[in-house]
């Protein structure tokens, strides 16, 4: 299953739970560490959404409860903003010390805030990402307004933030103060990559134009137009994954991993299906991708079908075989196009009707070929392509052996 549930202890002895999320051969380009929202934990839906993305794409990502959040142990009025940069330096600590030290930190909110100030500590970390982060951490102290004056009052108080009750102290608020990000953005050579909604309802747009403003080059702006500050919308996670692993390719340098490359445990391809939803990784020796089913049939529609994937193993193969053999020929072939279709039709009405079974699976190929060709060339290449090695093998009697490890 993806991920591995895990616990590591913290500097101050609390059990801190975590999620990791590990690539399909589990051999990650490099690792990124997820800090989540202040009232947020691992399993929140944008950051498993995020995590797991960018696990799909190669990517090993840790992503934890801070001290009194979530699964991990303590209570709010233990953790503050600066106990929460602890946290991810223990957590760094543990990477490194059981895997490999993260070069990304991705941060949601006040995790964004807390990875910024993290960074400034770990030279490992090439990479910064932020969405929806405050330019100054004591933002944070609007979501509890209403408490405040009990908090000065008593030292403490309970208040409600997203629906939810916390129970915080004036520690915590005290912590909260710190100086402002600009303050030092300025000195951090790190690439910097900004995600903010313009419509961001709780920590507004401008935070985000301050911490651009200070940072410095290389760093990078994108707007989530139309996205809530929670990332409730799970395009939204995914487009956040989607850039963040391509822009993580050009800013993070990708380290060789240790032993074979390219290993499946000596198969061809291998496959996983976790979480919910039928979304499935195939990786193959040098590639990476995703299968799915449409949404109305319980799927995110993330990639194609089965049979998608089934018909396009025909196609691909008959495009390259006519490719191939027209070169060969030295015959002039601009383009080749295949269509292909798939259905399950009675045998009266195959091709073969004497077949035993009542039922065939039937697949309908068309194809276009541009190029410099007479008839008889046309023709030919028809014949060709009834050779390509998956018609072949589609059209032999295929034994399937299957077996439990």
């Amino acid at each position: 299953m993806n991920p591995q549930k895990l616990k590591f202890k913290n500097s101050r002895g609390f059990d801190l739970a975590a999620d990791l999320y590990l690539p399909l051969d589990e051999t990650p380009k490099y690792f990124a560490l997820f800090a989540h929202c202040f009232t947020c934990s691992k399993n929140f839906s944008a950051v498993t959404k995020i995590s797991r993305a960018l696990s799909n794409a190669g990517v090993g990502v840790l992503s934890f409860d801070f001290t009194g959040l979530g699964r991990s142990e303590g209570e709010l009025v233990d953790s503050s903003f600066g106990s929460n940069v602890t946290d991810l330096l223990d957590a760094t600590e543990y990477l490194t010390e059981h895997y490999r030290a993260p070069q990304l930190l991705v941060g949601h909110s006040l995790g964004g805030a807390a990875v910024l100030y993290a960074s400034a500590k770990l030279d490992n970390v090439e990479a910064i990402v932020t969405i929806g982060a405050p330019s100054y951490p004591a933002h944070v102290k609007n979501l509890f307004k209403d408490g405040l004056t009990e908090l000065e009052e008593k030292g403490s108080a309970e208040v409600h933030i997203g629906g939810r009750p916390f129970r915080i102290d004036k520690q915590f608020v005290d912590d909260l103060e710190q100086k402002p990000l600009s303050s030092f953005l300025n000195k951090l050579r790190k690439s910097l990559l900004i995600f903010h909604s313009p419509q961001d309802e709780i920590v507004d747009i401008e935070n985000a134009a301050e911490i651009y403003q200070a940072a410095f080059h290389p760093k990078s702006f994108i707007s989530l137009d139309g996205a809530s500050h929670m990332i409730n919308d799970d395009d939204d996670s995914n487009y956040i994954a989607e850039v963040i692993t391509s822009w993580g390719s050009r800013y993070v340098k990708v380290q060789e991993p240790e032993g074979p490359i390219h290993d499946l445990k000596g198969n061809q391809v291998l496959i996983r299906l976790s979480g919910k939803g039928f979304t499935t990784e195939v990786k193959t020796p040098y590639h990476h991708l995703l299968a799915d089913e449409p949404v109305d049939v319980g799927g995110a529609n993330l990639g194609p079908t089965p049979y998608d994937l089934l018909m396009s193993s025909l196609g691909t193969c008959t495009a390259m075989t006519l490719k191939m053999y027209a070169e060969r020929k030295d015959w002039k072939v601009s383009e080749v196009k295949v269509y292909l279709n798939f259905e399950n039709i009675h045998k009266e009405d195959a091709l073969h009707p004497n077949e035993t079974k009542s039922k065939v699976g039937q697949f309908t190929r068309l194809i276009k070929i541009e190029g410099q060709l007479d008839d008889k060339q046309r023709a030919r290449l028809m014949e060709i392509a009834d050779r390509c090695p998956v018609h072949r093998t589609l059209s032999e009697e295929i034994e399937i052996i299957t077996k439990p490890i």
